[in-house]
């Protein structure tokens, strides 16, 4: 690993560790029981929609634009899907605009609109390289339809950018795959999926917290990931 590489995976990695830090103080990565969309009983829940007021949203932001630019990608415009994407890739954008990095942004609706400008699209022209930023990549559904409306649009898609990689694998318990949704959407369309943090930062956290009551989720969110990680 060259000295620039390195410096960059633990800029990234200090990134990842105040995004989980920031998550819990915000109350949107939270700790116990919940059910899953794939039914399993997760010991931890990213609820990105408690992202919901001024400060939070802005801070959240933040994460998102320096994720991106950190990650040396070359892109011309952001993309959200409707309907978590369309605050996100709007909030990344005025950060990006405030980092010295201005650039356009649309988004789609869930229906097209017959009246006024019409159509399926908000926003400036899909042109160029594209990133998509949303929450999470649970099913890969709503990404892989926002791919086909950039590529429709002749514009090129070039990477997607999520607050929270799970790490899990796709299936039941009898019939895991070997890789998680994350994994397949990147070998399907051959671009990579930036993430702010990960399943693996979250586990570093929780085993470097000097929050007692925190620590005790480690050993139940470990055994999670032995289980159904990658």
């Amino acid at each position: 690993m060259s000295p620039n590489s390195q410096n960059k995976s633990l800029e990234q990695d200090g990134l990842a560790q105040d995004f989980v830090k920031f998550s819990v103080e915000a109350g949107v990565l939270r700790f116990g029981e919940f059910k899953t969309k794939a039914g399993r009983l997760s010991p931890y829940f990213f609820n990105s929609g408690l992202f919901d007021d001024g400060a939070k949203l802005g801070r959240l932001a933040e994460f998102y634009a320096r994720r991106l630019l950190a990650s040396g990608l070359e892109f011309d415009m952001l993309f959200g899907p409707a309907y978590k994407g369309i605050t996100l890739a709007a909030a990344t954008a005025v950060e990006l605009a405030r980092l010295g990095r201005n650039v356009p942004f649309c988004h789609n609706r869930k229906e097209a609109k017959d009246h006024g400008e019409g159509g399926l699209m908000v926003g400036a022209p899909l042109k160029g390289r594209v990133v998509i930023i949303d929450d999470v990549i649970t099913d890969g559904a709503s990404k892989r339809e926002s791919v086909d409306m950039i590529r429709a649009a002749g514009a090129q898609p070039v990477s997607v950018l999520i607050a929270m990689d799970r790490m899990e694998r796709k299936g039941d318990d009898d019939n895991l795959s070997p890789r998680s949704s994350v994994e397949d959407f990147e070998l399907e369309y051959g671009m990579p999926v930036l993430s702010i943090a990960t399943l693996a930062d979250l586990l570093q956290y929780l085993k470097s917290t000097r929050d007692t009551a925190l620590g005790e989720h480690l050993a139940r969110v470990a055994a999670y990931r032995e289980r159904y990680g990658v």
